[in-house]
């Protein structure tokens, strides 16, 4: 019998993260159910094992090193290897009808901690467990909103929707993929970026014209990639986004 696989999402106490989870659950992998906060961690989990989903629960807080590394140590103890880690913890921070020149510092850097600087120490720390599965995966959850072709071009749906710092942390989370990509293209891991479309999520909105499953399809996707799936790059479904 085979060992089942083992994922990690962050912030998969709702929205994305959750039903990112409990797809990947609904195919036999075990999902670890990563949370700031620890009774919202532990609802989700029972929530997924109520409907037959392996699942645990585990506090994290990407902005805190204390807890990334608290939160290596469990999945270590008790599994001893990761195979596959979505990134989808992420926030807004932006003052909306602001100009980009008119953000805050402090809205800048709230964005950045969570959206990249989290991302990037998550991944980090993860990474030696990630080497130990046969067939590792990374997926760092962008936007569409991340990419400067598109918003640069006018006849664009993005055009005109300028949120900055989320913007421009999703663009910073396509450039780590690529980076990160390369530094690992000659192992079995695989890392890439996902756009989840414009999900009716509590950052998406209710009027948001894709529901929350059609979402996570991208993100699991790229998660069970084969062998000769494609690395580095920038995803919405099966089709590849211009950076």
């Amino acid at each position: 019998m085979s060992t089942p696989k083992i994922a990690l999402v962050t912030g998969a106490n709702k929205g994305l993260g959750f039903e990112t989870a409990r797809q990947l659950g609904k195919q036999g992998i075990h999902v670890i159910i990563a949370a700031r906060d620890p009774a919202n961690a532990a609802a989700a989990t029972l929530a997924l094992q109520s409907d037959g989903i392996a699942a645990e629960a585990l506090t994290l807080d990407v902005t805190s090193a204390s807890s990334i590394a608290a939160g290596v140590k469990s999945v270590t103890d008790k599994h001893g290897h990761l195979d596959i880690l979505i990134n989808n913890a992420g926030v807004m921070h932006d003052a909306e009808g602001k100009k980009p020149s008119e953000q805050t510092l402090d809205a800048w850097r709230k964005t950045f901690d969570t959206n990249v600087f989290g991302l990037v120490a998550v991944t980090n720390a993860f990474l030696p467990l990630i080497k130990k599965s046969s067939a590792g995966r990374i997926v760092n959850l962008s936007s569409i909103l991340g990419s400067n072709t598109l918003h640069q071009q006018k006849d664009s749906g993005i055009y005109d929707y300028k949120i900055p710092a989320y913007n421009v942390s999703k663009s910073a989370v396509n450039a780590w993929t690529v980076h990160l990509a390369h530094e690992l293209k000659d192992t079995a891991i695989k890392v890439n970026a996902a756009h989840p479309g414009h999900v009716q999520t509590d950052m998406g909105g209710a009027s948001a014209p894709m529901a929350i499953p059609d979402g996570a399809k991208t993100s699991v996707a790229l998660a069970t990639l084969a062998a000769d799936g494609p690395t580095g790059g920038y995803f919405h479904l099966d089709q590849a986004l211009p950076w």
